[in-house]
Parts: structure tokens; sequence; C-alpha cells
């Protein structure tokens, strides 16, 4: 059983939250609190595993309680649940910084609330299991350079999760370059990148316009622009890449779109490409599967169990741009085993 304390100055929240997270009969509610200060003493008195914790709250913010909870000896997991504005954001990233092991977002909209219902069930019971110590990042063995060879990253909603096994998972001595396009709000990729950065083998960070792709180092996609892959002619004489974000308008409705990432990665490293497509709602990575696929790359889709939703892993099988379909816990490995062909065979 995950024990959890839900803590939210509004009494909507606590009660919706309470009814979702309910449902599962892995979740045992141990109680709720309606401030910061309210929060520590039923921490301290429940003993919760994990904790959904709002920001913005009388009393004692859910900033103010992480800075407490540094103090106890063995603290809950945190899961922060963030408004979706610019403060939201803002807030989000000190959050991350203070401690916090996760974050989710509310709709603005109160109706909408309930939607999020699977998803943050998932999450709590995602958070559960993970470690809680930080993974130092592993010095590899090669130096990191420019990379001539890609491995590309798409996933939506019920994507995170999957993303930090992954991470978690993939070898720091990858001999290729990694980029994540997750689709997430402007402001909230920045402390995702860092919150990833926790988990993996291999340093992650936000994208920058102008960054060069680079063995072992992983780039999330900036929210709120297109990150597109621009060739450029290495030291060694191979074709490399370099990111360009681009205001384009969105597609399928996002901006960062994985088909722009993966469209323009192709373009650039062909057959040292490898695609992995994780859960999504929507059509986005159909488009971008099937152009790696045509230039010789390698498109690999998370297995349907595996996943919250599949409809971007959905749309690549229906354009007949998937070569396998891998179980989440062996997807690392065979990516892996995928780029040492390719370097292999230098291609």
């Amino acid at each position: 059983m995950v024990k959890v304390l839900i803590v939210d100055d509004s009494v909507f929240m606590r009660t919706v939250i309470r009814d979702m997270l309910a449902k599962d009969p892995v979740i045992e509610i141990v109680g709720t609190a309606s401030d910061g200060l309210d929060a520590l003493e039923k921490i301290h008195d429940l003993s919760p595993d994990l904790i959904t914790l709002d920001i913005e709250m009388p009393k004692m913010t859910g900033l103010e309680v992480l800075k407490e909870l540094q103090k106890i000896k063995k603290p809950p997991k945190v899961l922060m649940l963030s408004s979706l504005t610019s403060k939201g954001a803002e807030m989000t990233g000190k959050a991350i910084q203070l401690g916090a092991d996760d974050f989710m977002l509310k709709p603005t909209e109160l109706p909408r609330v309930r939607e999020i219902s699977e998803e943050l069930i998932a999450k709590v019971k995602h958070l559960a299991t993970l470690a809680s110590t930080i993974i130092p990042h592993k010095i590899p063995l090669r130096p990191a350079g420019p990379a001539d060879r890609v491995v590309l990253i798409g996933s939506s909603a019920g994507g995170p999760p999957q993303v930090d096994i992954l991470l978690s998972m993939l070898s720091p001595d990858l001999p290729a370059g990694v980029i994540i396009t997750q689709h997430m709000p402007v402001g909230f990729t920045a402390p995702l990148a860092e919150r990833f950065n926790r988990i993996a083998t291999m340093p992650v960070r936000e994208t920058q316009n102008g960054d060069l792709l680079e063995t072992g180092k992983i780039l999330l996609s900036k929210a709120g622009v297109h990150t597109i892959v621009s060739g450029m002619m290495g030291v060694n004489g191979k074709t490399s890449g370099r990111i360009v974000h681009s205001t384009s308008p969105p597609v399928h409705g996002v901006r960062p779109a994985v088909d722009k990432t993966f469209e323009s990665a192709a373009h650039v490293y062909g057959k040292n490409t490898v695609s992995v497509i994780l859960s999504g709602m929507g059509n986005d990575a159909g488009e971008g599967a099937l152009a790696i696929k045509n230039a010789g790359g390698v498109s690999l889709i998370c297995d349907e169990k595996d996943c919250l939703v599949y409809g971007m892993a959905r749309s690549a099988i229906r354009n007949n741009a998937v070569d396998q379909v891998i179980p989440l816990k062996k997807m690392s490995q065979e990516i892996e085993r995928t780029v040492s062909r390719m370097e292999e065979n230098r291609v």
C-alpha cells in the first residue's frame, strides 16, 4: 500500500484528489491538510509515504513545507500540484530545486480537474517505487564530442514516468546524443529537465538555441518552440547536428511537436537515427517515425501494456513506420544494441 497525505487549501481540490486516488486499491489516503503547518503536523503523526502538495497556501506555502522536510531524516515523497500559469512554472522550478520529487499540472478549468485522474494515480504509484537517492552521473569511458548518431524520444501524457525508467537504465557510454521531446506547457520543461537530471545516468538540460548535439548528453526540447535539428560538419568530418528553435505554427496543436524534431533529425542523421515513441495522446510522432524509417533509421515504440495512452505509438503503426515493439524495461537495452550496430557498421 502507498500511504498518501493530500495537502491543499481548497476543500474542493482535497475532495477531488481524494476521490481520484481512492479508486486504486494500492493507494491508501491517510489524511488531508489545509495548509503547510497542518501538513507538517500530520506528516509527523501519520508517516505518509507520499504527499500531494499545493504551492500557494495560507500560513505556510508548499515551498516552505519543502524547506522543513529537508530537516526530516526520512521525508515522504512529494508530488507538487502546479497551476498552469507562468508563476506556477516559476514556483515549480523552485520546488524541484528544494527537493520535490515530481510535479503535475492542475487544469485551470475546475470541471476538467477529474480528467487527470489516471495520470495522477500513475504518478503516485510510480513515485512510490522510484529510488529516493539521486543517481550520480557516471563518467563515460568515451570523451564527449559532436554526436554522429542520435536517439530521439517522443512522449506526451503518461510519458515522464516512462522517461524516468529509460534514463535511469541507459548506459552513460551510449555512443549517441539524445533529444527528448515531451509535450509540456511553456515554462515547465526547465523544471522537468532538472528533475530528469537527478535520475539519468547522463546530464540532462533544456535545449537552448544553437546547442550542439553531443555524445553522452541529453537535451529536453524547450516548451513553446519546435526543436529543429540542423546539419553541420563535425571536426572529424562527419555530419553532426545543432539545435535551432522555431516559432513556426504548432503541429497537431502542440509546440514542440515530436514530428518536427524527428523529421529534421532524419534529414541530418539519416541511417544514424533511432526514434523511440512512448506514451502519448494524439497523432504526433507518426509522420516523424515514417521519415526516420524512410531515411534508413530505426523506429522503436513502447509496448501498449506499458503506456497510459497509445495514440502516438499507434500513429506510427498506422504509417507502417515501426521496426520493433519493445517492453519499457527492455527499451534501454534495445536502444544501446541498435546504436552499437550503427557504430560497428560505421553507417
